[in-house]
């Protein structure tokens, strides 16, 4: 069991990398831990270290967010521990490869994790969340959000999403002591890189940022009250004309009257 006094993150993908990384950040910053993932071992060795290490409590939660079964038993949790002040919505899967190339399953499999899982675990936190006017909600997107490449379509996909909606919820909760934070990090030395499919990449090794190196950024990122993170961007003002690029777009696009460039002649 968690400590009601004491604040909870449940953190989603949390048996290695990213989600790893934060559940040590976040238990050395007092907070109780839900991790979860499908890799029992893991997860038990990961909350055994945590809780000696940081004197918290740490609770492994076996579930496979690309099932629907998996998906529902972590909304319940969601809806019922009323400690939970922090939510990560980290799992991630990437199936590298032309788009006509990968199966049908892959695909799905993807848009389960990657797009249906955050929103669901968003939309099962946030009633508590408004209730008590705090708490926050941390998707992890991908510089991919941006812009995608080759072999990446379906992935890049829902990592715009990602963005979207990190988006859309911000200016949902904007006024209220919610924080909905979309980190975007480029290439990140996780185990995925280790796979034959994306061995194929051929990104050198010293591209990739450490995730311990990443999930600090982040957070202090979220520290200094960021809406999007991308710990690798040195100037920060390369985001913000890209988003202000955004806005002005979606603003222009605000015309009930075709382009003059579409308009007969």
């Amino acid at each position: 069991m968690t400590n009601p006094t004491r604040p909870t993150a449940v953190i989603t993908g949390a048996s290695s990398g990213i989600g790893a990384v934060y559940a040590d950040r976040l238990a050395a910053r007092g907070h109780d831990l839900i991790l979860i993932a499908r890799r029992a071992d893991r997860l038990d060795a990961l909350a055994t270290r945590l809780q000696a290490s940081h004197g918290i409590k740490a609770r492994p939660m076996v579930a496979d967010l690309s099932t629907e079964t998996g998906i529902a038993a972590v909304e319940a949790l969601l809806q019922s521990d009323t400690a939970i002040s922090v939510l990560v919505n980290n799992a991630g899967l990437c199936h590298v490869g032309p788009i006509a190339s990968m199966t049908a399953a892959e695909h799905s499999e993807m848009l389960m994790v990657n797009l249906v899982a955050p929103s669901r675990l968003a939309h099962a936190v946030l009633p508590a969340f408004l209730a008590r006017n705090t708490g926050t909600i941390i998707n992890i997107g991908s510089a991919n959000s941006v812009r995608p490449f080759p072999g990446t379509a379906v992935y890049s996909g829902t990592k715009a999403y990602i963005l979207s909606l990190s988006f859309a919820l911000q200016d949902e909760v904007e006024g209220t002591g919610i924080r909905v934070q979309a980190v975007l990090p480029s290439a990140t030395a996780t185990e995925m890189w280790d796979t034959p499919e994306f061995k194929k990449l051929e990104v050198p090794f010293e591209m990739l940022m450490s995730t311990e190196a990443m999930v600090d950024a982040a957070i202090s990122g979220l520290d200094q009250g960021e809406l999007v993170t991308m710990p690798s961007v040195a100037d920060i003002d390369d985001w913000n004309r890209f988003d202000a690029a955004g806005r002005d777009l979606f603003a222009a696009a605000a015309n009930a009257q075709p382009a003059p460039r579409y308009r007969a002649a």
